[in-house]
């Protein structure tokens, strides 16, 4: 019914077993003259938007059935969470804030693209958080919870996951790999010429890292700096006998756009020369489909157990008054991935939005 919950995998062998077997099945049957056969079902159409001014989306199925639901809210002063038996159940489902921003000193300010995980038997949330009086002195911070039903229990605030420098750090995400847990986030690192590039560490636990932390990715192409020198928001797919690694890059407009760093399943993930880099942007802006700045991804996978789903968000305009940031309508939107004759995960372009006819 579910995947792992840090690291997608691809389906097991008894699953595509037993799909050969009903495929097979089907072709016999229908082989036999004068039977009507039903056609088999058709996959779902996903909502878009799937869920209104909600940034950084990340969604996390769970073996108990439900796909968890967790976001930027634009006010960025809260952690909110919803979840639903399918993917356009979270449309409609009803939000719960479960955390908000301390009034005054650290997690006071800008909370940021929250990730749920369960680890170990808990849930743990990654969030980015600045101090209520300086507000751009972000950082990644923990919250656990060890009761089963997170919209439950309490949520105990593990502090700061100390990198190896005090600058501007966010966006963290965590998967685990034959056996080994890992931490991925954006940082500024001192002495380079950019906002932020990525960075990758194992863990001891879920909020230590146990270094050394190693750069995997630097923004160098012009897609990369546009506005700002961007590399981030991390999420990692494991198909095909590799991992994937997604992020977004540039300024958070309409020339935002997701990358790709690439690494076989068999090397050493901490040597950043075994990661290859896309050298071109694998999901951009649309002006067909009308969405724009698709970025800050994540994976998830569909009702069937099987099929991989593209979670991310996007606006649908280009022209913004001010600062990107301030305007509230990056939208949560999700769509089928496809995936390569080599191996490799087909983006295609961001959907159009959806009617209520197209998803019925």
């Amino acid at each position: 019914m579910s995947r792992d919950h840090d690291l997608p995998e691809a389906p097991g062998r008894r699953l595509l077993l037993k799909g050969a077997v009903a495929a097979g099945a089907l072709t016999a049957a229908s082989a036999v003259p004068g039977v009507a056969h039903a056609a088999p079902p058709k996959p779902a159409a996903y909502a878009n938007p799937l869920v209104q001014q909600r940034a950084d989306p990340h969604i996390h199925r769970h073996t108990d059935g439900f796909y968890y639901f967790t976001a930027t809210a634009p006010e960025y002063d809260r952690i909110v969470l919803r979840r639903s038996r399918t993917l356009n159940g979270l449309t409609t489902a009803a939000e719960s804030v479960i955390w908000r921003a301390h009034p005054t000193g650290d997690m006071g300010a800008h909370i940021w693209a929250p990730e749920l995980h369960r680890i170990g038997g808990k849930w743990y949330i990654y969030f980015a958080a600045a101090p209520a009086e300086d507000v751009w002195r972000i950082r990644i911070w923990v919250l656990e919870n060890a009761h089963p039903n997170p919209f439950e229990g309490t949520s105990v605030e593990r502090g700061q996951i100390r990198t190896a420098w005090e600058t501007f750090s966010l966006d963290a995400t965590t998967f685990t790999h034959r056996g080994t847990r890992y931490l991925c986030w954006a940082q500024h690192e001192p002495g380079m010429d950019n906002n932020t590039g990525l960075f990758l560490s194992e863990m001891a636990n879920p909020w230590t890292l146990t270094g050394p932390q190693v750069r995997l990715s630097t923004p160098e192409f012009d897609w990369e700096c546009i506005g700002f020198k961007v590399n981030e928001g991390p999420y990692a797919l494991k198909r095909n006998g590799r991992i994937f690694l997604t992020y977004s890059a540039s300024a958070t407009d309409h020339h935002y756009c997701v990358g790709m760093l690439t690494v076989d399943a068999d090397a050493n993930l901490m040597d950043p020369a075994n990661w290859s880099k896309s050298p071109t942007p694998v999901f951009t802006s649309n002006d067909t489909t009308q969405q724009y700045g698709p970025g800050h991804n994540c994976f998830t996978v569909a009702e069937d157990g099987r099929s991989d789903v593209l979670v991310y968000h996007a606006r649908q305009y280009k022209e913004i008054v001010g600062d990107p940031l301030n305007d509230p309508n990056r939208h949560t939107r999700i769509q089928r991935l496809g995936w390569n004759p080599d191996g490799t995960p087909n983006f295609g372009i961001p959907v159009a939005d959806t009617t209520a006819a197209t998803v019925q």
